[in-house]
């Protein structure tokens, strides 16, 4: 199991935590990106299909303390901010000028 965050625009700011299989998650986050917009994954997999999985994933809630990693962020409300995403939508490839000086180091070794 993979666990996915999912980071929107709610007043609560819970940011919630839940798990996809294997499968789901490969499907939600194709190409070895670990970051989408559900825009793009709906643009991507169609309405039916990302409805499918997204479904089957909400009864999947994991308590953030019991999680064991995390693996995909997944955001909603945020294709306005789409620019603010590395382009390959993967996490080691943020913007340098945006993290730490150990998060470069660890980034680098890790693309």
């Amino acid at each position: 199991m993979k666990n996915i965050q999912v980071i929107d625009g709610a007043d609560n700011a819970t940011f919630s935590l839940f798990q996809a299989t294997e499968e789901e998650y490969a499907e939600l986050f194709a190409d070895g990106v670990d970051m989408d917009l559900i825009e793009d994954v709906i643009d991507r997999l169609g309405d039916d299909r990302a409805g499918e999985i997204l479904m089957a994933i909400w009864e999947r809630p994991v308590l953030k303390r019991d999680a064991n990693g995390l693996h995909g962020t997944l955001f909603y409300d945020w294709a306005a901010r789409r620019r603010h995403l590395p382009a390959t939508k993967r996490e080691v490839d943020l913007d340098e000028g945006s993290i730490n000086e150990a998060q470069r180091r660890l980034f680098r070794s890790m693309r």
